[in-house]
């Protein structure tokens, strides 16, 4: 009797166990981890997903493709569960197995804006693996009271000798040379090493005016403080923050067109939380995620979803009404290979050193 009693007491207890067990098996996570760019960390953002699903997510922001690949590789398989990269590079991730395929039923392609799904990037041997949900310009950013937008738009200004000494650039090689090449008429996916003198005596043409050469914070900050009035290299993603301040700040895509960079969001293919995962991606792309996430903190953009839920003075700042044009008129990035990137750096080298 004592053994039986003994028996159904370690039964129920082993029974107890497994449906605690399944329980918690069949619970939703209580964490994300998020792999992303800095607009992704505005809490304005993240706690109306935090507070629905009843989930923390946590993120990392990185400044660049090959410090991502390199946190990853320091991180054990699952470590990660959403990552947030450019446009351009998901090819390359992909092929290094990095995100799980998505289902394309999940997100609402219908209200994209046309062209933000770059053809070859989110989809690969047509399995989609990452969806577009912010994207913005490398133009002329400006000081509307300073500076006609009229004259901006068209980017032979830049030239002008009544800017000298107004002009700071960003320092970031590729947009700039691709946004000069394109002053030149020639399309940034067709350029070649036998462009490049023209565009290196274009850049040292523009010397001259420019007082300084910086990286965003640098060049936002002297466009804040009247140090400049014009930043080559700008975009809404510099005064976008800066508008409520001074609703004079403002930026342009030229006439003659402009440089369009792109990011998007998938799931890592050996995150656990898959389902969780995938919530926090259709979020994102929802109205309210892209409203949040176009106005976040960090900077400004224009959302991939054309439903995002912007009041007029924020969709006025983000220039709303032109967008057709501007991403008709735009060029996404251009990644040049390993020997062509290496001979940009040197003209860049000596445009910053001449």
């Amino acid at each position: 009797m004592k053994a039986r009693h003994r028996f159904l007491q370690s039964t129920g207890v082993l029974l107890v166990f497994m449906l605690v067990a399944a329980a918690c098996g069949d619970s939703e996570p209580t964490e994300l981890n998020a792999l992303v760019w800095c607009d992704h960390t505005d809490p304005a953002l993240l706690q109306p997903f935090e507070e629905a699903n009843n989930v923390t997510v946590n993120v990392k922001d990185y400044d660049g493709t090959g410090v991502a690949l390199g946190l990853i590789e320091q991180s054990q398989p699952g470590d990660w569960d959403v990552f947030v990269v450019d446009s351009v590079d998901v090819p390359r991730v992909v092929e290094a197995g990095l995100l799980a395929e998505l289902d394309p039923d999940d997100y609402p392609w219908d209200d994209f804006f046309a062209d933000v799904d770059l053809p070859g990037t989110h989809y690969q041997n047509d399995k989609l693996y990452a969806i577009p949900e912010k994207f913005g310009y490398n133009t002329i950013a400006f000081n509307g009271d300073n500076v006609s937008v009229d004259a901006m738009r068209d980017v032979e200004s830049l030239w002008d000798a009544e800017y000298s000494g107004r002009i700071a650039v960003y320092d970031y090689y590729i947009p700039v040379m691709e946004q000069v090449a394109i002053s030149l008429g020639i399309k940034p996916a067709d350029l070649t090493a036998a462009d490049l003198p023209a565009i290196e005596q274009r850049l040292m043409d523009l010397k001259p005016h420019v007082t300084l050469i910086g990286d965003v914070v640098t060049t936002q900050t002297a466009l804040a403080t009247g140090e400049v009035d014009i930043i080559v290299g700008g975009g809404e993603f510099v005064t976008g923050v800066l508008n409520a301040e001074n609703p004079a700040f403002d930026w342009i895509l030229p006439n003659q067109g402009g440089i369009r960079w792109q990011q998007a969001i998938g799931v890592f293919a050996d995150s656990e939380k898959q389902d969780m995962a995938t919530k926090f991606v259709q979020y994102i792309v929802s109205p309210e995620g892209q409203a949040r996430l176009a106005t976040s903190s960090c900077y400004w953009a224009m959302p991939a979803n054309s439903k995002a839920d912007l009041t007029d003075s924020e969709k006025k700042i983000l220039r709303w009404d032109e967008q057709d044009g501007f991403v008709g008129n735009s060029h996404p990035y251009f990644i040049p290979d390993a020997d062509l990137d290496a001979a940009m750096l040197d003209v860049w080298t000596r445009f910053l050193q001449g």
